[in-house]
């Protein structure tokens, strides 16, 4: 009974809504004075709304974070290490020039830092 519950519980969607303890907690009260739970089973079937909400969750955010990764390789956008690594690059590379022209390099020439 509590698999099927449980499997109604995410089809629904409530996998992802219900990730919270109160949450879980809540839906749960209705289902035991509704008489579908009865309260011995009750808490276990909050612990397993709520892990299968969370796994759910993590899922998701790993998928969303493939896509992001995916679409800005495909946008062939500069990441921020590969900014940080090019400015720290570009100021060597004018500190060496500097010391070759025999003068001090000068500080306002360098890009700013990145953003986050």
């Amino acid at each position: 009974m509590i698999r099927d519950l449980l499997g109604k519980a995410v089809s629904m969607g409530l996998g992802f809504a219900v990730v919270s303890k109160e949450q879980a907690e809540k839906f749960v009260d209705e289902l035991v004075k509704k008489g579908e739970l009865n309260k011995a089973e009750s808490e276990q079937f909050v612990d397993d709304l709520v892990r299968k909400g969370q796994e759910a969750q993590s899922t998701l955010e790993e998928k969303v974070r493939g896509y992001m990764r995916q679409a800005l390789h495909e946008m062939n956008l500069t990441t921020k290490d590969d900014y940080v690594r090019l400015t720290q690059r570009i100021g060597e590379l004018e500190r060496r020039v500097a010391e070759l022209e025999g003068r001090q390099p000068d500080a306002g020439q360098t890009l700013p830092p990145a953003s986050s």
